[in-house]
């Protein structure tokens, strides 16, 4: 093929295929917490009344325009006109309003219901505007807005979201054959800016190297977050591909059940942390490329502060507490973690460290259903590896319930203190207190955050590169010549 028609090809393409490693459980992201949910759906089916862009910064979306009065009580949320959900009901503040206050309800499986519950009323003056009353202020919910499970659905059809999304998006569901593919089309009617992409198609990949052969043979042209960093060096003499580097929320941690015995003992957690030697686990697993964390809070989050290392790596120490504990030597765990090579290689790695200090560990291998409803859903495990990626999500270590069952009243108390305040010098005050709160209660072990690497055909404009939400959005992405 010329030159020329290669320009033409690549002028003309209107398709993209997409390599993920992980396929949604459904696709109902108010049902749901997995991130391969918001992968597939954020901003690309369902919108919200705000998004956050690529930088994180919040931005209008189904609201043009919205008000806070003084007392941090009130939000007016002005809307867009002329914008239909896929089924072709119209947007109108009910349709908010049912979305919001579903959200919250008594019986909400919503991943974030705790943020709904701040809702004490809303009202609508007007089918087009949106007045949101909270029953306190509550600092980070403009934020939580912008998150994927405070999508607004459509009334008539909410019911088949898992299997059958429906929004107001760029992008209607096309089809899905689980275990492959699934593929999404242009929104024909959307009120916004008309997508440049005519379908997209997400193939569920979680084989690097098989992933790696795809993309290398055109096969896909883009990978997000690729799964192996080994694999990488693949990519580097391609003329055809490029590998980015982005930040994205991941923290990785050794997740500790606080309401099982023996992790209800401080000590035990502290001995479990001195136990492992993190910087070597990095060096295994990440490369060394890696930041080592001491607390739920990403190197990329503008709260985020470099703490000291409370607990390190001492396993003669770990004996001592352990001892001190009554733990005697032998005794039985249990480590499962999900089918992604991060979690699988540092519970390897874990349990190693942890038979150095007389514990026995069993690895148990669980696919991502059972992990989200075993594990997540229902509490029910010993200890597990998982990369939290959600932004700013330190709040979960007040929610009720959360699978690693924490508690700290001096937590709920800071917690209390940050989101009754708008004032952002104080917020960062109190979150750095909450940040070292947790790094002396080690109710998890924090292990790293990683850096984001992206693979994608150098033609491909407009993917995001950073990931500040668990999500792709494909609205604005499109092929140059």
């Amino acid at each position: 093929m010329s030159l020329t028609a290669c320009a033409k090809a690549a002028e003309e393409r209107d398709t993209l295929s997409i390599g993920l490693a992980i396929e949604p459980p459904g696709l109902d992201p108010t049902r749901g917490s997995s991130e391969a949910i918001g992968m597939v759906t954020y901003d690309n089916i369902y919108e919200g009344l705000v998004r956050l862009d690529e930088q994180g910064t919040i931005k209008p979306l189904l609201a043009r325009d919205w008000s806070v009065s003084p007392d941090g009580l009130t939000y007016d949320f002005a809307l867009h006109e002329n914008v239909h959900f896929h089924d072709g009901t119209l947007l109108t503040c009910e349709a908010v309003k049912f979305s919001l206050l579903r959200a919250g309800a008594s019986g909400s499986t919503n991943p974030d219901r705790s943020t709904f519950k701040q809702i004490a009323d809303i009202s609508c003056p007007d089918s087009l505007h949106v007045q949101v009353r909270l029953q306190r202020p509550y600092g980070s919910f403009l934020y939580q807005l912008a998150w994927n499970d405070a999508a607004i659905l459509s009334p008539a059809s909410v019911a088949q979201n898992i299997s059958h999304p429906v929004g107001t998006g760029p992008f209607i569901f096309g089809e899905w054959q689980r275990g492959d593919h699934l593929t999404l089309n242009r929104n024909p009617e959307y009120w916004g800016v008309r997508p440049a992409l005519r379908s997209v198609t997400f193939r569920f990949m979680p084989d690097p190297l098989s992933a790696s052969n795809a993309l290398l043979a055109g096969e896909l042209d883009a990978y997000p977050s690729f799964p192996s960093r080994e694999i990488l060096s693949r990519f580097t003499s391609n003329p055809q591909l490029e590998v980015v580097r982005g930040s994205f929320p991941f923290k990785a941690i050794l997740a500790l059940n606080n309401a099982r015995r023996p992790f209800n003992d401080l000590r035990v957690r502290q001995a479990i942390a001195q136990a492992i030697d993190r910087r070597a686990l990095i060096q295994a697993v990440a490369e060394g490329d890696a930041t080592l964390l001491q607390s739920h809070m990403a190197p990329d989050d503008p709260d985020y502060v470099p703490l000291p290392d409370r607990y390190p790596y001492d396993p003669d120490h770990a004996r001592a507490l352990l001892k001190d504990a009554g733990i005697a030597p032998g005794l039985h765990l249990t480590l499962a973690f999900p089918p992604i090579g991060y979690a699988r290689d540092s519970s390897e790695l874990i349990a190693a460290y942890l038979e150095q200090i007389g514990l026995n560990v069993t690895l148990q291998p669980v696919e991502w259903p059972a992990w989200l409803s075993q594990i997540y859903g229902q509490g029910a495990f010993d200890m597990t590896v998982i990369a939290h990626t959600e932004p700013h999500d330190i709040a979960i270590y007040d929610r009720t319930p959360v699978y690693f069952h924490y508690h700290s009243p001096v937590f709920h108390d800071l917690l209390q203190r940050y989101e009754a305040t708008a004032d952002s010098a104080l917020r960062h005050e109190l979150s750095t207190r909450m940040q070292a709160q947790l790094a002396l209660d080690e109710p998890n072990v924090f292990l790293f955050s990683i850096p984001r690497e992206t693979v994608l055909n150098r033609h491909l404009k407009g993917l995001w590169t950073n990931q500040p939400i668990a999500g792709c959005p494909l609205g604005g992405v499109f092929w140059e010549p």
